[in-house]
């Protein structure tokens, strides 16, 4: 995967990406260009096995403040629908290609993450979080719907339709305690170990059976629209696909030799 990346920030090792979004001084918005980006980097991931899970963090103390006031939200009012529908499907796609790059992401949030920035948290499979994490989906306080980029499908489904219904009708913050409480965090822990717990908990996924993990990804995302019984019928499928990887037979000569399984991802 590439790390020349020219509107956020990508850092490669040891098989996790390290992502973070740029103009700390800004509270790290998103552009038109890093919209773009992002999407096209997302959607080459799903190609690309040297990276094995994704770690968004933030830069300069918050994670994103949403889309840029001056450098998007301005221009969009003066566009047509047909530019506008352009855009939107643009930031869709983001969220889609997040969900079909058949790598784990982990979000680790501090600070302000609104927006767009929210929606990215969202899209992620796991989240960590500070103290003073406020994450608001803010779509309805700038005049528009809470249905963006997936957030009335995906934020019920993680925290409930009640809850889902009040911060995206009201665009109030969640906060870090809120957000834990709810299921939206899966950890909340001080800021100075924010980062090292991403890190482990990337880590452990690095080592994973890599090709098991994108097909648990892939059921994970490709069930909210089965029944219970397709569903079922999915995962004997989808785990007999794995059984023939050589990760389980690494796995079943490791448990013999009373010894730790080394992973390859096949």
């Amino acid at each position: 995967m590439r790390s020349d990346v020219t509107h956020f920030q990508c850092r490669i090792e040891g098989g996790i990406a390290h992502l973070a979004l740029d103009r700390a001084e800004r509270k790290n918005p998103l552009t038109f260009e890093s919209y773009a980006e992002l999407r096209d980097w997302f959607r080459d991931l799903q190609y690309d096995d040297t990276v094995r899970v994704v770690v968004f963090g933030p830069n300069g103390g918050n994670f994103s403040s949403g889309g840029d006031v001056h450098e998007i939200i301005g221009p969009l009012t003066e566009m047509g629908v047909k530019d506008l529908l352009a855009f939107t499907r643009m930031t869709g796609d983001l969220v889609k290609a997040m969900i079909s790059c058949g790598k784990p992401i982990i979000a680790a949030v501090e600070g302000v993450c609104a927006g767009a920035g929210a929606i990215i948290a969202m899209a992620a499979d796991l989240r960590v979080a500070t103290p003073d994490a406020k994450v608001a989906f803010l779509f309805n306080r700038v005049g528009l719907a809470g249905c963006d980029m997936g957030a009335c499908a995906i934020l019920p489904r993680i925290i409930g339709q009640g809850r889902a219904a009040e911060l995206l009708y009201l665009g109030r913050s969640m906060s870090a305690e809120e957000g834990a409480a709810w299921g939206f965090f899966n950890r909340v822990v001080p800021q100075e170990a924010l980062m090292a717990t991403a890190q482990d908990i990337a880590v452990r996924i690095a080592t994973g059976p890599g090709f098991a993990n994108m097909m648990t990804k892939t059921m994970l995302a490709q069930e909210w629209s089965m029944g219970l019984e397709q569903a079922i019928e999915a995962e004997a499928q989808a785990q007999a696909i794995c059984m023939q990887g050589r990760d389980f037979k690494r796995a079943y000569d490791a448990f013999v030799a009373k010894q730790k399984p080394v992973f390859e991802g096949d």
